[in-house]
């Protein structure tokens, strides 16, 4: 520890922290912009600003070490006006759209303007940064709005390890964007989506759906279907107030039928289905190995598109590894245009299908063109957490005064297995919920069927369990012990699929979430500040919605046993084969395979 003086108090603080992260320790705030908990330290808008005594000039309290005996002042008129001309000089450049701009009122530049007192950007009158509007199925990029913070450089380059965007140029002339230039579409962007989170303007954003869904709404010929992601449930709430691990399932099924939705299900129904798809294709491959037929191990899940596309930029000659199957929204969709429609009698072309997804990479994964059936799409739209929120509030409705209600069947049903899906570890656990029980006849061994070494946030988790008693039928895996996997976030990713390239991989099976922590912090969930807190009580969250159910293993869904019975028949047979498999695309850091 070191002593210091802020603002005439003495505190102890840790040696080795910054001055902002001490004075935030004891309750002496220090406003910033580029900084962020966590995540990135760059000390490029200098808005943090603080006098001590001794130095030459103001110094960058996020980025400024404390040492011993520093005295330090956080407020007083030279660092107050520093900031005031440090804004007004980043507001120069920057348009003055807010009333149109998407992050108009949730915008750190536009609230930090409000707790300095500065509402005009005026004073300073220069050349403007060149406006670029760059548009993928996943994000929009604003140059114009960018004020050079470099959060999202550092999201996509040093935690998820992608690099797709970089500070090119120098001086005036520095734009946040790919190499040379080049639209994100044309290099090895995923489209997760974390360079939207801590973006703090809206230079950087979901490519918007609102509108379209809105018009779907008011089509009197369109039979509209909805269906929720298992992560909403406990991360929606923050956008009207709740505190973050609310818990709002009931509440969102009852808004969604306001909004004026059709059909209201559950995403959650076909993460149980994909359990027993997925379970059954990592059976077969087993099975294959074992009896020396030749089998693709280990295989690695399916359900997150951003990680898929970045297997197909960076490891190519991995995607035999990944699982057939499409992710459960696209099988919901799937499903609602084919076995939901023929119950119903409506022709799948009057049907518009919307996902409620905490994910911008799901976004894209509409827009692939494996991801239809007999020319029809299985998804028409992709909705983000905040998207949602925003729809609500144009339809005025309260959120906070809904009745619980529930999903509808027969696509509405789901069991906590499903739940766990938004979590990372989430589907590993469920498929040995659900593989271990078929094949011993046994429960899972593990207390309240957490497989505790995969639950958590650490980046790369691992579990072996070792199959002594097994049913007749699956004589092949006695003895074999199962070795699993859990990663969340691509450089853990990029781990495991170095590992994998090299022959070296240990594992039968593998589960990657493109996003730390898994779908609780996708690239569409509501912006927090201190997003470890959030992440954790989000987490927590979706463990308590899977402890809460009665069925907690997705072979025990009765709807499932039911849609087996009267339309796919067995897992993995045809029909599913047709319905709710896919295939994948080498492409090469610049999609040039």
């Amino acid at each position: 520890m070191v002593n210091i003086t802020i603002n005439g108090k003495q505190i102890a603080a840790q040696e080795g922290s910054t001055i902002m992260e001490a004075a935030k320790k004891n309750d002496i705030f220090i406003p910033g912009l580029c900084q962020l908990d966590g995540i990135h330290k760059f000390g490029s808008c200098r808005i943090c600003v603080v006098e001590v005594e001794k130095a030459k000039s103001l110094l960058a309290s996020c980025v400024t070490p404390v040492q011993e005996g520093m005295v330090i002042y956080t407020n007083t008129p030279r660092v107050r006006e520093a900031r005031r001309v440090l804004y007004e000089l980043i507001l120069s450049d920057h348009p003055h759209d807010c009333l149109s701009c998407s992050r108009s009122l949730n915008c750190e530049l536009q609230a930090l303007g409000e707790r300095i007192g500065v509402s005009s950007g005026d004073r300073f009158e220069g050349e403007k940064s060149a406006s670029v509007i760059d548009v993928t199925p996943a994000i929009t990029r604003d140059a114009a709005k960018c004020i050079l913070c470099r959060r999202c450089v550092t999201a996509c380059n040093q935690i998820q390890g992608v690099g797709a965007i970089n500070a090119q140029n120098r001086g005036f002339k520095t734009v946040i964007s790919p190499a040379m230039g080049l639209p994100l579409k044309d290099v090895s962007c995923v489209g997760c989506g974390q360079c939207t989170v801590v973006c703090p303007v809206g230079a950087l954003k979901e490519t918007p759906a609102v509108e379209k869904v809105l018009k779907a709404l008011g089509d009197p010929t369109k039979r509209t279907v909805v269906q929720v992601a298992p992560a909403i449930r406990a991360a929606i709430g923050e956008e009207f107030g709740y505190e973050p691990g609310t818990l709002v399932t009931g509440k969102l099924a009852a808004v969604l039928r306001r909004v004026g939705f059709d059909d209201v299900f559950d995403t959650n129904f076909t993460a149980d289905l994909t359990i027993l798809e997925e379970g059954t294709e990592l059976l077969g491959r087993v099975k294959d190995a074992l009896t020396g037929k030749g089998a693709v191990l280990p295989m690695i899940t399916s359900c997150s598109p951003g990680w898929v596309k970045f297997a197909e930029h960076f490891f190519p000659g991995t995607l035999d590894h990944v699982s057939s199957c499409k992710s459960p929204h696209m099988m919901l969709g799937a499903l609602a245009k084919t076995y939901y429609a023929k119950k119903i009698n409506v022709d799948p072309k009057d049907m518009y299908v919307v996902s409620i997804m905490p994910c911008t990479a799901k976004k894209y994964e509409i827009e692939r063109p494996e991801m239809q059936n007999e020319g029809v799409p299985n998804v028409d739209a992709v909705l983000t957490t905040r998207e949602l929120a925003a729809l609500i509030r144009q339809s005025g409705i309260d959120f906070r005064s809904m009745p619980d209600e529930e999903f509808d069947n027969p696509l509405g049903l789901s069991t906590g297995a499903a739940d766990i899906f938004g979590v990372t570890g989430g589907v590993m656990e469920a498929a040995l919920r659900t593989v271990y029980e078929l094949v011993t006849g046994k429960e899972l061994p593990f207390d309240g069927l957490h497989v505790t070494p995969i639950v958590g946030l650490d980046s790369v988790k691992e579990a072996a369990i070792t199959l002594t008693d097994v049913l007749p039928e699956y004589d092949f895996l006695k003895g074999v012990t199962v070795r699993v996997a859990v990663t969340s976030g691509l450089k853990g990713a990029r781990q495991l699929l170095e590992q994998i390239a090299r022959g070296e991989s240990p594992y039968h099976f593998i589960e990657v979430m493109c996003c730390p922590g898994g779908c609780i912090t996708g690239g569409g969930q509501p912006r927090a500040e201190d997003i470890e807190d959030v992440r954790l009580k989000r987490l927590k969250a979706i463990y308590r919605e899977d402890e809460g159910k009665k069925l907690r293993k997705s072979h025990e869904n009765p709807y499932i046993t039911q849609l087996y019975q009267e339309f796919l028949g067995v897992p993995c047979g045809h029909v599913s084969h047709e319905l709710l498999h896919t295939t994948y695309t080498k492409r090469g850091k610049y999609n040039e395979l």
